[in-house]
């Protein structure tokens, strides 16, 4: 069979062709003469890509998300490179695959002199600002952000972030959070429901007081304070849909599980293969589909909840007359499995329900209004083109393409899990996962088989197409496919009275208040 990439193709991929500087169209060459635009980011965690309206899903209710998009250009091809929240969250801020700024976990930092697209953006004169869940270390680590008002979900964020130091002020606790998320202090209590249904649970907290309505009101404050000239930067990101699935009333009586369709990959069982990689944080082999059913309700009543938040957020640019001059993005770190190869939540192969992630760009000025792309994007190639519609140049580090560019996009897309240990290439046909030693490598015709049932790895009618595929990956991770991970609890923060102190002394009196909350909520002493 004809080879699926010729020469060009495999130094492209490589890095080693000019593709970091791509030509823009002529529409978008002129930015820096033009008003400068604001920018609006609105990302959020563990998002499914057909978990929305405007991706085709007839179940879901997103109408301002819909109507958002049919002012822009909705993604159809994009993927994150790492399918963890701060690997991720890092790559798009800074245009690098994890493998290269060398945020491998939750829990690593990136390193201050890596240029990300705030910190270019801060340095052009732009205001930037981020409210919600960022999951950096040190927790207000200074990536280019003047301010950041955060509401952190996963490690010890939460015992710094202004959210919980707001619960802990009105005596309330999130304890569906912390019970999902702690798992040697608080999950292993968990009550037999929790298990039973997934974490699917009605939250514990008022809509009022809820990490959406919190974080929704801080990017709403924020852009009240928007002039008219431009120059604005705002991220907000927002904790759900991530688990647990617990919506607030009444979201959470929004969808009735049993008229909800199955979303497509769904299999009776689990894959043997997929279950020895991982067992799953829930265990995948003991998911029915009516609980999977009850998931699906709860994961969309939060997206929904968020969708209703970002109709406030759409309004309010209106009514100030700036949302022309806005640039707004919604996209996510990762997606989630939703009962797909009888899985939950993430953190096995990288199958399309993780790897994918909407993408939705409304560009200043109607440009390309209501338009879907085919391009093969990855989220690195946000920063470089947040940079180009600032009318700032990318730095020479960033590896993604310019989405002002209307071509093809990535020939491949490559992504990487597990520090480093798992990696992904996709083309639009085909897709290779490799492991390592214990587990099996992976070889797909998406082509005859989207949900990635029928492993082609070891096919002889398909040996030169994966050999080909390997040869670009192997190249794509050439210098140092596993460097080890940077992590710096001493990075510098941002200078802003809600920032903790270094030494950390706050951290026993709020993490003594939730112990107390929580041990009376799970009848411990």
């Amino acid at each position: 069979m004809k080879s699926i990439f010729n020469r060009r193709d495999l130094l492209r991929t490589a890095g080693l062709a000019a593709t970091s500087q791509i030509v823009p169209t002529m529409a978008f060459a002129a930015a820096s003469n033009a008003k400068r635009p604001n920018i609006l980011i609105i990302h959020v965690d563990e998002h499914r890509i057909d978990c929305l309206g405007a991706y085709g899903n007839a179940d879901i209710k997103t109408p301002h998300i819909d109507r958002f998009a049919a002012d822009g250009v909705r993604y159809d091809n994009s993927f994150c490179p790492f399918p963890v929240c701060t690997p991720s969250r890092y790559s798009l801020l800074c245009g690098q695959y994890v493998h290269e700024h060398r945020g491998w976990t939750n829990r690593d930092t990136l390193a201050p002199n890596i240029a990300t697209f705030p910190r270019i953006l801060r340095a052009a004169g732009y205001r930037t600002k981020a409210v919600g869940k960022m999951h950096f270390t040190p927790t207000y680590l200074d990536v280019g952000f003047d301010e950041l008002m955060l509401a952190e979900q996963d490690g010890p964020g939460r015992w710094d972030d202004d959210y919980h130091h707001y619960l802990m002020r009105l005596g309330l606790v999130d304890h569906n959070d912390i019970e999902d998320q702690l798992t040697r202090e608080y999950r292993k209590y968990a009550p037999k429901k929790y298990w039973d249904t997934c974490g699917a649970l009605v939250s514990n907290l008022p809509e009022k007081h809820h990490s959406t309505t919190w974080i929704a009101e801080e990017a709403v404050k924020t852009l009240r304070t928007w002039g008219d000239g431009g120059g604005q930067l705002l991220m907000a990101g927002f904790i759900k849909p991530h688990h647990p699935f617990d919506p607030p009333e009444p979201w959470d009586k929004m969808y009735d599980p049993d008229k909800l369709s199955i979303l497509p990959g769904w299999t009776g069982k689990c894959l043997d293969h997929d279950f020895k990689y991982n067992r799953g944080y829930f265990p995948n082999d003991k998911l029915t589909e009516p609980v999977l059913r009850q998931v699906m309700a709860y994961y969309y009543a939060t997206i929904s909840q968020i969708d209703h938040h970002v109709g406030r957020m759409i309004r309010l640019l209106k009514r100030k007359g700036i949302y022309d001059n806005t640039l707004i993005v919604f996209t996510a770190d990762h997606g989630d499995f939703m009962g797909f190869h009888h899985m939950l939540l993430k953190g096995n192969y990288m199958y399309d329900p993780v790897v994918k992630v909407p993408l939705i760009i409304k560009w200043p000025r109607s440009r390309r209004a209501g338009t879907v792309s085919q391009q093969m994007v990855n989220n690195i190639d946000l920063a470089p083109t947040l940079c180009k519609a600032a009318g700032r140049e990318p730095a020479s580090s960033m590896h993604g393409r310019l989405l002002q560019n209307e071509s093809d996009g990535h020939d491949l897309i490559f992504a990487e899990s597990n520090g480093g240990r798992q990696v992904m290439a996709r083309s639009r046909e085909y897709k290779l996962i490799l492991t390592d030693s214990r587990n099996e490598n992976l070889f797909f015709d998406l082509r005859e088989d989207p949900s990635e049932l029928n492993n082609l790895y070891d096919s002889p009618s398909y040996r030169h197409q994966a050999a080909t595929i390997e040869t670009a990956l192997s190249a794509w991770r050439c210098k140092d496919p596993k460097p080890r991970g940077y992590q710096d609890h001493n990075a510098p923060q941002i200078n802003q009275p809600n920032v903790p102190s270094h030494d950390l002394s706050h951290r026993k009196a709020i993490v003594e208040y939730y112990r107390k909350k929580m041990f009376a909520l799970q009848g411990r002493t």
